[in-house]
């Protein structure tokens, strides 16, 4: 691996943002030098990124951590029946559809490497538990629902992640992936249920907002539906969406990247450009490609402190660095720039499954 990823897995291991309970905070907060609390969905992306180092380096070093994390997920968050936001005591307790799709996916990855069956038994409690517990009485899925009553949360259209949308489309690949698993069928229905709306209702979720910030947010919701795509890239409707997605999300980010950045979006559009290309839905402008990478290599901290140096910093608004060094920037930063090192070296496609 370059410097860069060296740095940045370091920092995964080393800074403290995975606590000794295995759970990963949400971030650092580099002006109050300290973490926030765990969130079990980060948690799920780190363990993904775990798994993925450890695949891609061929290093045992990645092992226990990625089985804290995992264990974490199976013994302390998952209680049965549900899986919170948030585990700290005292805590509103929620649950996010989208949160539960990205856990999924990841013990999934957990089980393949490892083949511990605690793994798979919870992740198909937890397909089950999504496919029930949050089908809405309009035929779509709940972003949030309250705990422990599993009552709906009131939505916030003026909120994505309060609003059912096309970036649910990325939580369902877990289902997709769960009944590739089980040879069940029925854990595909959210997936398909999600696909088949948004691509009828894509074209409106940008911008979406009249502040170029929150646009900005969107962007990063609306790359999950794009990466959503990959498992029917192949099929014309799919690949014309992912095509005209990437076209838009390259609009607006021009747009935007004066008054605020941020390193996921970066990373995400990078990412989703090196798949697009592999899965033939749309060519890869090598030279916007090589610029998104350059840019997204400016978000890793440079600091003495070894809490922050080699993490990513989540954003920027007016060329000033906001105060969160972010796990999630991080691991989306890292694998864009390790695709991008293999897109350029020649090296065969990634599936879509390793998609962090």
């Amino acid at each position: 691996m370059t410097e860069i990823l060296e740095r940045a897995s370091r920092w995964l291991i080393e800074s403290g943002v995975q606590q000794p309970c295995g759970g990963v905070a949400r971030y650092y907060r580099t002006d109050v030098k300290q973490n926030v609390p765990v969130s079990t969905e980060i948690t799920g992306y780190v363990l993904g990124t775990f798994l993925y180092l450890s695949a891609a380096t061929r290093r045992r070093g990645f092992c226990g951590p990625a089985l804290a994390a995992a264990r974490f997920l199976t013994h302390h968050a998952w209680n049965g029946e549900s899986m919170p936001f948030e585990t700290e005591p005292g805590q509103n307790q929620y649950t996010y559809f989208f949160d539960c799709g990205i856990i999924l996916s990841n013990l999934l990855a957990a089980w393949r490497a490892t083949r511990e069956p605690e793994f798979f038994d919870v992740a198909k409690d937890l397909g089950a538990a999504m496919a029930v517990d949050f089908a809405s009485d309009v035929g779509d899925y709940h972003p949030v629902l309250r705990l422990p009553g599993k009552q709906p949360v009131e939505r916030d259209c003026s909120r994505w992640s309060r609003s059912a949308g096309c970036y649910q489309l990325k939580a369902a690949m877990g289902c997709w992936d769960l009944a590739d698993e089980t040879g069940d069928p029925r854990f595909r229905e959210p997936y398909d249920c999600i696909l088949e709306s948004a691509l009828r209702n894509y074209g409106s979720f940008l911008p979406g907002h009249p502040d170029p910030c929150k646009v900005v947010d969107r962007l990063h919701a609306f790359l999950y539906f794009l990466e959503g795509l990959l498992p029917r890239a192949g099929e014309k409707r799919c690949a014309a969406a992912l095509c005209d997605g990437i076209r838009r999300v390259s609009h607006h980010l021009a747009e935007t990247a004066f008054e605020f950045e941020r390193a996921d979006v970066y990373a995400q559009l990078l990412r989703i450009r090196i798949y697009a290309d592999w899965v033939g839905a749309v060519p890869l402008n090598r030279e916007t490609a090589e610029y998104e990478a350059a840019a997204l290599a400016e978000f890793q901290v440079e600091s003495d402190d070894p809490r922050e140096d080699g993490g990513f910093y989540f954003g920027r608004k007016a060329g000033e660095w906001l105060p969160y060094v972010n796990p999630v920037s991080t691991v989306f930063a890292l694998q864009a720039l390790a695709l991008w090192e293999r897109h350029s070296g020649g090296c065969p496609p990634t599936h879509w499954r390793a998609l962090i």
